[in-house]
């Protein structure tokens, strides 16, 4: 198959709804459990929802020493595709091929033996990999010292946390030197610094020429390793592409705010635990609008973003601040606070608005959200995370000249205001050293 690692066709698998297995006495009771699985017991044909598709026709090639991310909401079908392709269980249509030596860490602590050692467990999972034990010593300091677990690894397996299982488990697999390695949603268990370690580990393994399928929520991690991505959702693939791509447009439909209007009322919204009960001033609502004034969450690289605030006034008030958090969805961070100036006017009782005006946005193409922050007289009276989605668009990215150097111009999170200048062409570095 030539560069290929994975191969899959038409991949499906069905599960029975509230189905058990039973032992059968005599035929019998065969001959009957299966008349009444046609005809249901009162003698109606059975319902034809009694089954779902945990995976539907899904078909795709993985090239050798990809990084590829797959992506989708809670039951959509990831661990099933990934349980396939470990033939931890049988697709109920299709096919799929794998070329080469597989490792999986589908869940925590996959085929330990709770009894055993953490010694012990090293050993018997790398055989069931496939490792010689000669292989297995070479490697045995190396794995135990990524793991963290040297004062445990003669402890029984039992005894260990979620995340010292978690640890051991991910570093055999990724040690062994499979040709291909399947990770599900796993590494959330270990502590922030193991999951950056963990990442790291995995960009090595796909620099050096083996393939990783990445199941992950985490959308910051799948955009930075990975290359391409798979989107899931009920089963069947939406798209197959760059991960960047990919993301962007799974954010956009799993937001649970309209990517179209650019409006937010916020009072509809659960205020955050902490605040004062009775706020002299609340936040009413949030909308963006584009350089014509006309509302809109769609705007283009450099182009002037205006957000408008509702708010009105309990009590009076001497001085308000505003607080605009800008948060990137694909990489899960918030990028600046723009804060407002303190207002030392007096604000009576009623209803007011006020806006801001990022010109030009430093934005680059992406999917992005709003978060606000209110002060009256030094105290907090509002916070809202994530209230507003909106869009970054490219219509003519890097015309000109500047295209040849797309692959680098566009990385990072935001492009600044930039100029350049030709200095005097005379000026050598000896003069500048002068």
């Amino acid at each position: 198959m030539g560069d290929i690692a994975i191969r899959v066709e038409k991949l499906s698998k069905q599960y029975k709804i509230g189905v058990t297995n039973r032992r059968y006495d005599t035929l019998r009771d065969q001959l009957t459990d299966g008349l009444k699985g046609l005809f249901g017991r009162n003698g109606r044909l059975p319902p034809a929802d009694d089954t779902i598709w945990a995976l539907k026709d899904a078909s795709f090639e993985i090239n050798q020493g990809e990084l590829v991310g797959v992506i989708g909401r809670n039951g959509s079908g990831k661990s099933t595709l990934l349980k396939i392709l470990t033939r931890i269980t049988e697709p109920t249509e299709g096919l799929a091929e794998i070329y080469g030596r597989v490792a999986s860490l589908l869940e925590v602590g996959t085929g330990f033996h709770p009894e055993l050692t953490g010694r012990e467990n090293l050993y018997l999972n790398g055989a069931i990999l496939g490792m010689r034990k000669a292989e297995i010593d070479r490697k045995f300091d190396e794995i135990v010292t990524f793991a963290e677990v040297e004062k445990f690894i003669d402890t029984p397996v039992k005894h260990y946390s979620s995340g010292m299982s978690v640890r051991l488990a991910f570093a055999v697999a990724a040690h062994l030197e499979p040709e291909i390695l399947l990770v599900d949603e796993v590494l959330a268990v270990g502590d922030a610094a193991f999951q950056q370690k963990c990442l790291s580990k995995m960009g090595d393994v796909a620099t050096g020429g083996r393939t990783v399928l990445f199941v992950s929520h985490n959308m910051a991690a799948v955009a930075a390793l990975t290359q391409r991505s798979i989107w899931l959702d009920a089963g069947k693939i939406i798209a197959f592409a760059s991960s960047q791509g990919v993301i962007e447009a799974y954010l956009s439909k799993t937001s649970s705010n309209s990517p179209q209007n650019g409006f937010a009322l916020l009072t509809s919204l659960p205020r955050l635990k902490g605040l004062i009960p009775n706020p002299r001033a609340r936040l009413e609502w949030v909308r963006t609008k584009n350089r014509t004034g006309n509302q809109t969450n769609i705007f283009e690289e450099g182009e002037p973003i205006v957000v408008e605030l509702g708010f009105n006034i309990h009590h009076e008030v001497k001085d308000l601040e505003f607080g605009v958090v800008v948060k990137s969805l694909r990489h899960d961070i918030v990028l600046f606070v723009i804060p407002s100036c303190v207002y030392r006017l007096s604000f009576r009782e009623g209803c007011y608005c006020i806006r801001m005006i990022m010109d030009p946005n430093s934005l680059r193409e992406g999917v992005y959200s709003l978060g606000l922050k209110m002060f009256a007289e030094g105290i907090r009276q509002e916070t809202f995370a994530d209230v507003l989605q909106f869009h970054i668009i490219v219509n003519n990215p890097y015309g000109g000249e500047a295209g040849q150097y797309k692959q680098w111009i566009d990385r990072g999170l935001v492009r600044p205001d930039y100029a350049w200048e030709q200095i005097e062409p005379s000026l050598t570095a000896t003069h500048v050293h002068e």
